[in-house]
């Protein structure tokens, strides 16, 4: 897939665990497990917003475009 997501990297940079940013932003474990795979189809922006709110980043730390 050319969309690589890096939630991982941020939240490692935050020193912040998974179970702890799906309880912030108000999805599941296993939802945002799914969006860290990059196994997910899409993404709202409200869920992005909230990301980006919790982690204190831009949608470009988390969401990136690889042309391979």
């Amino acid at each position: 897939m050319a969309i690589i997501v890096n939630l991982d990297v941020m939240l490692a940079k935050r020193k912040m665990r998974s179970k702890e940013l799906a309880g912030i932003i108000g999805i599941t474990t296993a939802n945002l497990s799914i969006l860290k795979s990059g196994k997910a189809k899409a993404i709202r922006f409200s869920t992005l917003e909230a990301i980006c709110k919790a982690l204190e980043c831009q949608p470009a730390d988390i969401l990136e475009y690889n042309n391979d």
